[in-house]
């Protein structure tokens, strides 16, 4: 069995054009009944940065929670985010999006580790009375684009502190597309062994094509917890100049099918999302 996070945020932070929130309550309201583990659905960062997430309170404010309840995620960057994730009521997981990589920190959040770290205390210090599971992100964790040292010892390194803050749920975060799949089994090889009570996760950007061999070798290595978008839509705005795309849902779903890997989601409901992303594709097109 393994775990799913459809990362409908994703899908839809990099679109320039503005979705109306109509559009994007419906398309997250049909995911949600997909039986999805996890639905990222929101982040409580600056308008002025991610303009597409802006309307993210009224959004989750109209989500349908039927049970069973998929647990619902949202982005933040700092005390004021998990603020407004505590006023919806709703969410009760927070991810955030550190790095070993300092090129990143500062394209991202414009900070360094130290900083980004402290941010992270500030924030678990923030949401202390509430009972909300962590997602801290090992960006550029399988390889960097932008020429800063890298290895996986400094992977497992990066990992430590996290832990040592109790963080549980890394997922490492491919968001060029740069990895190969003996880096994915290399890395998580490692950091399994080191972290075995941690959940390391994947979230890949990848051309679908690519998408086989490195779902393999994340497997192979242990890996049992995927991040996925519908469509294979979305890419990190602040990574580079061109995104590149998510590992799509149907591309883990066929793998899933191939290696005989038991997980939650209806193919009936993942369909009725797909037809409310058509309505979703409409406002992609336009950018």
């Amino acid at each position: 069995m393994i775990k799913i996070t459809e990362t409908a945020r994703d899908a839809m932070q990099g679109i320039k054009t503005f979705i109306p929130t109509s559009v994007k309550v419906n398309y997250i309201n049909a995911l949600l009944r997909a039986g999805f583990d996890t639905v990222d659905c929101g982040s409580f960062v600056s308008g002025k940065v991610i303009p597409q997430m802006a309307d993210s309170t009224e959004v989750i404010s109209q989500l349908v929670l039927n049970e069973p309840v998929p647990e619902l995620m949202a982005l933040v960057v700092n005390s004021k985010g998990v603020k407004k994730a505590i006023e919806t009521k709703r969410i009760n997981c927070l991810s955030y999006p550190f790095s070993i990589s300092p090129t990143f920190l500062k394209r991202n959040l414009n900070t360094d580790e130290a900083g980004s770290l402290k941010v992270i205390e500030e924030m678990l210090e923030t949401a202390s009375d509430h009972t909300f599971d962590w997602v801290i992100y090992l960006s550029m964790a399988l390889g960097n684009p932008y020429g800063d040292d890298w290895s996986p010892a400094m992977v497992v390194e990066g990992a430590s502190k996290l832990y040592d803050l109790g963080i549980r749920r890394m997922p490492l975060s491919d968001i060029l597309g740069n990895a190969t799949p003996e880096i994915i089994f290399d890395v998580y090889s490692q950091l399994i062994a080191a972290f075995p009570d941690a959940d390391f996760g994947i979230h890949l950007h990848t051309k679908p094509s690519q998408s086989h061999a490195k779902l393999e070798a994340a497997w192979e290595a242990g890996v049992r917890s995927f991040e996925t978008v519908l469509n294979g839509l979305g890419g990190c705005p602040t990574a580079a100049k061109e995104m590149v795309g998510n590992l799509s849902t149907q591309d883990l779903l066929a793998f899933c099918q191939e290696k005989g890997i038991e997980n939650n989601v209806n193919l009936m409901a993942l369909y009725e999302a797909s037809i409310e992303a058509k309505n979703f594709n409409i406002h992609n097109q336009t950018t």
